[in-house]
């Protein structure tokens, strides 16, 4: 269990380095990842069911929120302001 709470502790420590589209990508990932995981592991009634269901889930909903995502992007000033742009 403490190994879980380290991942995630270095897991939202890298992501506030992140752009927009990143940040899209990995709720994208970790959405689809918990949903695949909880579908395989119902499924299959196993923990390798569930894993394979994760990883699928994963990829799939990182590339599904990648590619549905808006046309406009948005970057933080240094005073704290958010503007808007187009995506590249």
């Amino acid at each position: 269990m403490r190994k879980i709470f380290i991942v995630a502790a270095m897991a939202l420590t890298l992501a506030g380095c992140e752009t927009a589209r990143q940040d899209r990508q990995l709720g994208g990932a970790v959405i689809g990842g918990g949903a695949g995981a909880l579908i395989g592991g119902l499924a299959t009634n196993s923990a390798g069911g569930a894993v394979a269901g994760g990883l699928v889930g994963a990829a799939a909903g990182a590339i599904i929120a990648d590619s549905t995502r808006p046309g406009r992007c948005y970057y933080i000033t240094r005073s704290g302001h958010r503007r808007y742009t187009r995506c590249r």
